[in-house]
């Protein structure tokens, strides 16, 4: 019998996980079903306790991720830290294990796909939600020089720097209140969804700057074009960090690391086939 995955989300219909999970499982030659299961609001608990009955492991998507958390018996450190969960996994002993490969996923899509050194580097942040939340350790373990943090409340930055500082050297301030240049800019806000830009300074830009945005869509996002505008070394989206969260959390389910390059690019050309057609 085949081995129990899914994501749990609402809305789910948009979800490019069981795409992902399946073809990882056909390259690693894992006999698994992964599905994608819309969840009431406030029904977490009792659809992750129906899933586990016979289920082995479950990605978790907006809005459910601290639910994930509450839900879990045990933690990785970056989950602790984050406060918020997308992997679940079914420990022999019927525990729930959480993880949150968000960050990990970023991290990798950023230097090994694309080359970009974080070690050393001047690092902007752009928003201090849970998404920022749950990328700074693993940014922080790439041992930057200096990681600032940026958002319209001077305070949830300034609080969120606070909560990471023990581990590397971090500030938080206002979007108008960044000073200087930057080697690497992630916006970790949800502006491009809605077409809008972060109001940052031109300045922080410099002809060697790469600028990633964690949101991704067919076309450039409005902070990417805003960035190639300024001539920027290069500037990436959030589809690479996707399918790299995925890979993390199947190889913490079935051990085996999958190839996600061919997985970008597939989905990359889904997405501009939708877009031509």
């Amino acid at each position: 019998m085949s081995d129990l995955y899914a994501v749990m989300g609402n809305p789910i219909n948009h979800s490019k996980s069981p795409q992902i999970h399946s073809t990882f499982a056909e390259q690693t030659e894992q006999d698994l079903i992964y599905s994608a299961i819309l969840v009431p609001l406030e029904k977490f608990k009792e659809e992750a306790d129906s899933f586990f009955r016979n289920g082995r492991g479950l990605n978790v998507t907006v809005p459910f991720k601290e639910d994930a958390w509450q839900y879990a018996d045990t933690y990785s450190s970056r989950a602790l830290r984050a406060g918020a969960v997308n992997t679940l996994i079914k420990k022999e002993d019927g525990s729930v294990h959480a993880d949150n490969t968000d960050g990990i996923g970023m991290v990798r899509d950023i230097t090994v796909n694309n080359g970009c050194e974080i070690k050393g580097k001047r690092v902007l942040v752009l928003g201090a939600g849970g998404a920022v939340r749950g990328i700074l350790e693993p940014v922080l373990e790439e041992k930057p020089r200096e990681v600032v943090i940026a958002n319209r409340t001077v305070s949830k930055a300034q609080a969120l720097a606070e909560d990471f500082s023990d581990i590397g050297e971090i500030s938080g301030c206002g979007f108008e209140q960044v000073e200087g240049q930057f080697d690497l800019i992630i916006n970790g806000t949800s502006a491009s969804l809605s077409g809008e830009l972060p109001p940052v300074p031109e300045s922080v830009i410099h002809l060697e700057t790469t600028c990633y945005d964690m949101m991704y869509s067919a076309e450039p996002t409005v902070f990417n074009q805003w960035a190639a505008g300024l001539n920027a070394a290069a500037t990436l989206d959030g589809l690479g960090m996707l399918v790299e969260q995925a890979a993390e959390s199947f190889e913490k389910w079935r051990g085996v690391r999958p190839e996600s390059k061919p997985v970008i690019n597939s989905i990359r050309e889904s997405l501009l086939l939708v877009k031509t057609a």
